[in-house]
């Protein structure tokens, strides 16, 4: 008699802290808001991100003799991405609120697929298509409809913002190519410091001045660069257990929570910016959509990847 192996269980230990993480990076934009008022943005990148690395280097003292070259690049190369998605992301929420540029952020969801297509030769799924339509009318709705004729309604921070998520779709798909093969601590380490030295040798450069040392700003840091720490552990370590395509459907949860954290804070999207984020959040599920086929024994199973 033929026995088959059970199949793994839809959401796990993963899943789970992946959507904790969401919780948790929600939260993070209106930090980061705040934190924009008191310091530059590379300055708080730089910062941040060193908190993170060095939080890394504690915990894993140990390991990190035994860093190999191809963790070395793979980390470096991530904390480029890394920088990118953060940094302008940061620059973004000086311009907006930190519940348009979470859910202009969730614009990485279906621009990941086409990524892969570009990078890696993987032919998106004709719901892709339409999940990256679906998410570009749900961006004009959410900057709103002044301006139109010019950039599309798409102002200073919403395209900063926007550009950061491609970045952002970048460090996702580089997580899940290098993830399995690799010490994840090690990783992790390299990335944040990475993308920390990154953006405090670009702040001469950018013309950015240190920032005082105030109380907004140190709690900040403190607090972004223990999330980031988190964040970035738990995204590698998942990853390395689960599909892309799974965790980036996870993700599209995110900017939920910041829009309602946001909320909270006293945040107001007008109606047809509210209308904008549900595609886009719909749109992400859409992309990550597989249709389901009958195996020979009639059970439905999720069509491949």
């Amino acid at each position: 008699m033929k026995t088959h192996a059970s199949p793994p269980p839809a959401f796990g230990l993963p899943e789970l802290a992946l959507i904790a993480i969401t919780f948790i990076w929600g939260g993070t934009f209106l930090i980061v808001q705040h934190a924009v008022t008191v310091s530059g943005p590379l300055a708080f990148v730089a910062a941040r991100f060193a908190v993170a690395a060095s939080i890394g280097a504690l915990v894993c003292r140990g390991q990190l003799r035994h860093l190999s070259k191809a963790e070395l690049f793979t980390g470096m190369l991530i904390g480029v991405s890394i920088f990118g998605g953060y940094a302008l992301q940061t620059y973004g929420l000086m311009h907006i609120s930190s519940s348009k540029s979470a859910f202009i952020t969730a614009f990485y969801v279906p621009i990941v697929p086409l990524v892969q297509w570009l990078v890696f030769k993987q032919r998106p799924r004709p719901a892709v298509w339409v999940a990256v339509v679906l998410a570009f009318v749900g961006l004009l709705l959410l900057t709103g409809t002044d301006g139109l004729g010019l950039g599309l309604g798409l102002g200073k921070g919403e395209l900063i913002t926007a550009i950061g998520a491609i970045a952002i779709a970048l460090e996702i798909i580089l997580i899940s190519r290098v993830s399995p093969q690799l010490n994840i601590l090690r990783v992790t380490i390299v990335q944040l410091a990475t993308a920390s030295l990154i953006a405090l040798l670009l702040m001469p450069v950018m013309g950015e001045a240190p920032p005082a040392l105030s109380k907004t700003f140190i709690l900040s840091v403190l607090a972004l660069g223990c999330a980031s720490a988190l964040i970035q552990y738990v995204m590698n370590w998942a990853q390395k257990r689960i599909s892309a395509t799974k965790a980036t459907l996870i993700y599209a949860g995110e900017p939920v929570w910041a829009g309602v954290i946001g909320r909270i804070a006293g945040e107001r999207l007008p109606g047809l910016a509210i209308v904008g984020a549900i595609l886009i959040i719909g749109a992400g599920i859409l992309s990550e959509w597989r249709p389901r086929r009958l195996r020979a024994d009639g059970k439905a199973i999720a069509a491949s990847d």
